[in-house]
């Protein structure tokens, strides 16, 4: 069963909100003087940077599953906290780490794969709204915004978590290659 925990199913939801509430303030408006997000902003927000998160937090997790291990989705209420602080004090930087897969450690090569499966899906998000962007003739310009975010959304997570520090996926990604030559 992938997910049919109730504090899973309010975790992701938690997500949702807080990520559509956290990128709301960060895309284009249509009015630029404007201090306060609105739905419309919120509900845009939800559409383009909820899936690149929970995306990547479900490969996690279904890649952990494909090896026969537990794995759990749970929210990080300090990751939320710390990015609606950072978006509450206007910070010229955003830190988001809402939510995070917990499962037992296992082998460096399912642990490697693993942990490359949240920016693989990433990876391919960037690339194929940068496909689409580049071979649909006819396109709306909502739809146009849409996948114009998408692609720098999932292109700055993908880099960002493939860094190799610890907490970080690449860091988890590095050290299993490690641990598989060495």
């Amino acid at each position: 069963m992938p997910i049919t925990n109730p504090y899973e199913i309010f975790s992701i939801f938690v997500l949702i909100a807080a990520v559509a509430y956290i990128f709301s303030g960060i895309l284009p408006r249509k009015d630029p003087f404007r201090t306060k997000p609105t739905w419309e902003d919120i509900k845009f927000a939800a559409m383009v940077a909820a899936p690149a998160v929970l995306v990547h937090e479900m490969f996690h997790k279904f890649t952990a599953m494909a090896f026969g291990l537990p794995a759990f989705f749970q929210v990080s209420w300090f990751g939320i906290g710390l990015a609606v602080f950072l978006k509450l004090i206007s910070a010229p930087f955003l830190i988001i780490a809402p939510g995070f897969v917990s499962m037992p450690a296992t082998l460096p090569l399912p642990s490697v794969l693993i942990a490359f499966a949240g920016p693989f899906a990433n990876l391919v998000m960037w690339l194929g709204s940068a496909l689409l962007l580049k071979k649909m003739r006819v396109i709306r310009r909502k739809t146009v915004m849409l996948l114009l975010l998408s692609r720098q959304i999932n292109k700055y997570l993908f880099i960002f978590n493939m860094i190799p520090i610890p907490g970080f996926d690449g860091f988890h990604v590095v050290s299993g290659l490690w641990h598989l030559i060495a």
